[in-house]
């Protein structure tokens, strides 16, 4: 984002986008054997194809 937001709509706009898009996508979760949810995504399409 980097800079300021303007109304508080933006604001929620703008961490919606982080979250859904780093947080969720490419943090790593324990829950998850410290994988990517993208890479348990893989893993588990992978794992129903074999």
């Amino acid at each position: 984002m980097g800079g300021r937001v303007r109304s508080r709509r933006e604001a929620k706009a703008a961490l919606f986008e982080y979250m859904a898009i780093f947080y969720n996508r490419k943090r790593r979760h324990s829950s998850i054997g410290d994988r990517t949810p993208e890479q348990a995504r893989i893993d588990m399409a992978a794992a129903m194809a074999a």
